[in-house]
């Protein structure tokens, strides 16, 4: 039901390109999965997405939990035919989303009590509730619950929080094993905060539940990105070398070009999107702010050589036009051009991997960056 197999190294860097199984289809690696936080990729249709080259979407627990909740998705069997998504998902287990949204957010041993953002109810997540959850919407890869952790923290506090995600990612194991008999996919968090040593305490206390695959949590939360890169660089090779590596909650462009040459191969975030919604697209040559009055008068797509949906029928004029008068179009045609350049960047830095040219690509990247 779910496998990973690597087809390609980079011969200059720990870059590689790999090919993960699912029961809903494959997923090149590296890959970028849009954030579907409230069971849709805002703005955009299932259909868009699949044009725009998504191989798989991210779902969110927490939100997904509080609303609709489990019960309206149950009646569609889960997350896939409520939303009419086909292709595999990957639901986070809500951890960050009570980290960084819920009111009076305690941990214990036993789990997380947190009160809703929305209405302020009291709930309960345990590691056990949280697999049930993500059971029910049906994902195909499930995250352990963790315990993730603002920037900066001090060590102490750090070391008792990648403990507990220990403790918990055991007890995600067992209530998966139990609940799917194993099928699909379960992956383990990494904690440590910016502590070397207790990355790799954390690495070293997760490999022997010889989860599916492994994540990276607890970066891009408002830490330096030398930091972040830091952190990343010496925990990849901490990890399985079979196993899907996943940083979670990156980033820019210029991340994922670099974590992918730290030996990362799936990715997620919100900022193709958000982005979108504040007028910047993303480009070869950097970002444009579509607000710029420069662009008043501008007959040109976003970017010349693009071949997605907006590019190909719309011009910088008129995407000014949009956003500046707030119709709603604007916030589309900008978010199907993010998205299709985050998920074509993805395209274009496999295919260099597969053809050991990705140190060119990059050189290139950056090359064009500076244009």
């Amino acid at each position: 039901m779910f496998s990973f197999d690597i087809i390609a190294q980079s011969s200059t860097t720990r870059a590689r390109a790999g090919v993960i199984q699912t029961a809903r289809g494959k997923v090149e690696t590296p890959v970028f999965m849009p954030v579907g936080t409230q069971g849709t990729i805002k703005s955009l249709t299932p259909e868009e997405l699949l044009s725009a080259g998504a191989q798989i979407i991210l779902g969110n627990t927490y939100h997904l939990y509080l609303r609709p909740g489990c019960d309206v998705i149950d009646q569609f069997n889960g997350l896939h035919r409520f939303m009419n998504w086909s292709g595999p998902i990957l639901t986070d287990s809500g951890g960050f989303q009570i980290f960084s949204l819920a009111k009076l957010a305690k941990i214990s041993e036993e789990g997380v009590t947190f009160r809703s953002h929305i209405d302020g109810a009291r709930h309960l997540l345990t590691p056990e509730k949280a697999v049930e959850i993500q059971t029910r919407l049906g994902s195909d890869v499930i995250m352990c619950l963790d315990n993730c952790i603002q920037y900066p923290a001090e060590r102490e506090h750090t070391r008792k929080a990648l403990e507990i995600t220990t403790r918990w990612a055991e007890r995600c194991k067992a209530a998966w094993q139990s609940r799917s008999n194993g099928n699909g996919a379960l992956f383990g968090i990494v904690q440590g905060g910016m502590f070397k040593d207790l990355r790799e305490i954390s690495a070293e206390s997760l490999i022997p539940f010889d989860f599916s695959g492994f994540a990276i949590g607890g970066l891009s939360v408002g830490e330096p990105v030398e930091i972040m890169l830091e952190m990343a660089d010496y925990t990849l090779p901490k990890l399985p070398h079979a196993k899907p590596k996943y940083i979670m909650g990156v980033g820019t462009p210029e991340n994922l070009i670099e974590l992918v040459a730290l030996g990362a191969d799936m990715f997620d975030c919100v900022l193709p999107t958000r982005n979108a919604r504040n007028g910047q697209v993303f480009s070869q040559q950097g970002t444009l702010n579509i607000s710029n009055a420069k662009y008043r008068y501008d007959t040109n797509p976003l970017e010349s050589g693009c071949t997605c949906y907006t590019c190909s029928n719309y011009s910088r004029a008129y995407l000014r036009h949009l956003y500046m008068a707030k119709e709603l179009l604007a916030y589309r045609l900008n978010t199907l051009h993010n998205v299709y350049f985050f998920l074509n960047l993805m395209k274009q830095v496999r295919e260099a991997i597969v053809k050991d040219e990705f140190e060119s690509f990059r050189n290139n990247f950056y090359r064009n960056r500076k244009n």
